[in-house]
């Protein structure tokens, strides 16, 4: 439908959808808006600051006489009948294109001309009309994409630049969209920035992409941070849906530098929800380098002027059947070197670490730390989650200690096998958790909870205000406010009492532990870096991805060596991938690479690698878990392939057989 054409003709008949077309309001556009619900607008954790010279006269008012828009918006409603806009915009556009030109062309003059300053709410309606525009998000051909998006950029000028509170309104109002309307939002402002880089990459081609000044960029960039914090409030859509592909493929260290210097220059990085995992853990690996080239230094240095031997390099020398008590004991006694490159020597073991070593002392270290046996943490057999013990004896010393390894493990990319719930990572980055996080790790208990805010008579309950936990077969019992063991709980205080006992057990019950856990892992892991990555990510950065395994996809990104990838042995080592069962696809897994998950940004970026160690043979498969490298004979049958790897695979540990 090619509407653009004679744009530039003026009609003075013809439909206009925006409300400012005469001193009424539609009554069919606008419908009375009933009450109000508080709230706080969600900055998302969203750092950095911005240039204010985001389009001259974009935050205008449309030039034409104040009018009451309907009667008074709120927090829940915008004032819009949005159905009926919906319904509007299809009848119209199943007018003749002429009707569609003119309207295309009323929505642009009313945001190009310039006026008052948008202040109130009821200012703003139009623009929440004008998004439910089908059309600004149809890219046909190039002329029509260039027409749509120079309307949106208007758009998202004047979103951007409206008041803090007006915007806390716009990010109450996109959170009560339905998921099919907030999606369509989210994409139509990734569409205009990918677009917008798109031109900026051709024109600096072959040099890198220049955005930094780039006001409509940085306009789309903040409107894309209220539709996040909207779905911050109510979850729509998955984290992944608001990165861009387009934003991977700028320089993120010059943009990380810019972000970090305060520059004044645009930055994605102000809004890392745009950068999609892979360009965070490019950005991560970046710091990691650059605090482990600076540590590299400092030795150096010491060597040659103060002639005090040290090492470029954490070295840390275990045990294996000492491997908490020598890696804890080493790592408090090297506090300062924490973020030097972290090398695992077994004593009395054979092995040069070229990775494999360490991902082994990570695992087998988190293995034993995290044994209910061990006793620094409980876990829930419905969630298989595991939390901080409050009743442990271990000393602080011991939690600091567990919040650097895994602390070591992000800064050395490597994945841990850790069962912590998300509410550990959110706390982190100090978040407040609440009922629904609990609910993940202690789903019984916090359902029980749930239940007592519905009961007729919480009275017959004849609980009291008190938290209890478990020690060793003992239960703990501990006021949650003054005289708690004599206040009885009823009706009117049960919702006080949910929220402290929620409390009692995420944050109170456990502060001794967690405290020093934080400490440990901030000391490591503190950096500006590491705060552009949500709770959900950083979960993901340290445990790596559940998703079931794509074996397939695995073998396409799969290096042969003294193998052909047709020949029997490789097509019977994969149709035996296939065909053994999660468990020991993960044990398999675990055997080539260290670790039974795979990496936060898919199996495409896992290496893996067969090479061929001879002719068929009595010997088990070798593995080199630095490599992600397993060695297969040319074993003569399918049968036998099978019962010597899986022998390998269930019966090894280290770099040998048990």
């Amino acid at each position: 439908m090619d509407y653009s054409k004679n744009l530039s003709s003026r009609s003075a008949a013809g439909p206009s959808l925006t409300p400012y077309a005469n001193n009424r309001p539609s009554s069919n556009l606008v419908r009375t808006a009933n009450g109000g619900v508080g709230g706080s607008v969600i900055n998302s954790g969203i750092g950095g600051h911005m240039s204010n010279g985001v389009g001259v006269g974009l935050n205008a008012y449309p030039n034409v006489p104040a009018v009451s828009m309907g009667r008074s918006v709120n927090l829940d409603d915008c004032g819009v009948a949005l159905d009926q806009v919906r319904e509007a915009y299809r009848i119209l556009l199943e007018l003749p294109v002429n009707v569609i030109r003119v309207m295309m062309k009323s929505i642009e003059n009313v945001l190009k001309r310039p006026g008052r300053i948008l202040k109130n709410t009821d200012e703003i309606k139009f623009l929440m009309i004008i998004l439910e525009n089908p059309l600004l998000s149809q890219h046909n051909f190039p002329r029509e994409s260039q027409y749509h998006h120079n309307i949106v950029k208007r758009i998202f000028g004047l979103l951007s630049n409206l008041t803090n509170e007006l915007h806390h309104y716009l990010v109450n109002w996109f959170s009560r969209l339905s998921v099919t309307t907030f999606r369509k939002r989210v994409e139509l402002v990734n569409a205009f920035v990918s677009s917008r880089l798109n031109k900026q990459q051709r024109n600096t081609c072959p040099g890198p992409v220049t955005y930094e000044s780039d006001w409509q960029i940085g306009s789309a960039a903040r409107v894309m941070a209220l539709l996040f914090a909207a779905n911050k409030q109510h979850s729509k859509i998955s984290l992944s849906e608001f990165y861009n592909a387009m934003v991977d493929c700028i320089d993120f260290i010059v943009d990380y530098d810019n972000w970090e210097q305060r520059t004044g220059k645009f930055a994605f990085c102000q809004y890392p929800f745009l950068i999609s995992m892979g360009g965070k853990m490019q950005i991560m690996e970046f710091d990691a380098k650059r605090q482990m080239d600076i540590k590299a230094k400092e030795a150096f240095f010491t060597i040659l002027f103060e002639k005090r031997l040290t090492t470029p390099q954490l070295i840390l020398r275990v045990r294996r059947d000492y491997l908490i008590e020598d890696s804890l004991n080493q790592l408090a006694s090297h506090e300062m070197d924490i973020k030097k490159s972290l090398r695992i020597e077994f004593i009395d073991e054979d092995g040069v670490d070229a990775g494999g070593l360490r991902k082994e002392w990570f695992l087998l270290l988190v293995r034993e730390l995290f044994d209910p046996q061990y006793g620094m943490f409980t876990w829930d057999e419905d969630s298989n989650l595991c939390w901080f013990n409050p009743a442990s004896f271990e000393a602080s010393d011991q939690y600091y200690l567990v919040g650097v390894v895994i602390g070591l493990a992000i800064y050395n990319s490597t994945i841990l096998d850790v069962h912590l719930p998300l509410a550990c990572y959110k706390k982190l980055l100090n978040i407040s958790v609440t009922l629904e996080d609990l609910k993940v790790f202690r789903p019984a208990f916090a359902n029980g909870l749930e239940k007592l805010l519905t009961l007729q008579d919480v009275e017959s309950t004849f609980l009291d205000f008190v938290g209890e936990y478990e020690s060793y077969g003992e239960m703990v019992r501990v006021p949650l406010i003054p005289g708690g063991e004599n206040t009885p709980i009823t009706n009117k205080n049960r919702e006080d009492y949910v929220n402290r006992y929620v409390n009692f057990v995420l944050n109170d019950s456990i502060a001794k532990q967690f405290d020093p856990f934080k400490r440990g892992f901030n000391h490591v892991c503190g950096g500006n870096a590491l705060s552009l990555f949500q709770p959900e990510e950083i979960e993901l950065l340290v445990r790596g991805s559940a998703e079931p395994l794509q074996i397939e996809q695995l073998r396409t990104v799969t290096v042969y060596e003294g193998f052909h990838e047709d020949e029997e042995t490789i097509r019977n080592f994969w149709i035996l991938f296939k065909e053994i069962n999660p468990l020991m696809q993960r044990k398999l897994l675990t055997f080539v690479t260290g670790t039974d998950r795979i990496p936060a940004t898919g199996v495409e970026n896992l290496a893996f690698k067969i090479t061929c160690i001879g002719e068929d043979s009595e010997r088990f498969p070798i593995a080199h878990t630095c490599f992600n490298q397993i060695c297969l004979y040319r074993y003569r049958t399918k049968r036998k392939l099978e019962a010597k790897l899986i022998r390998a695979i269930t019966d090894s540990e280290g770099f040998g057989l048990k």
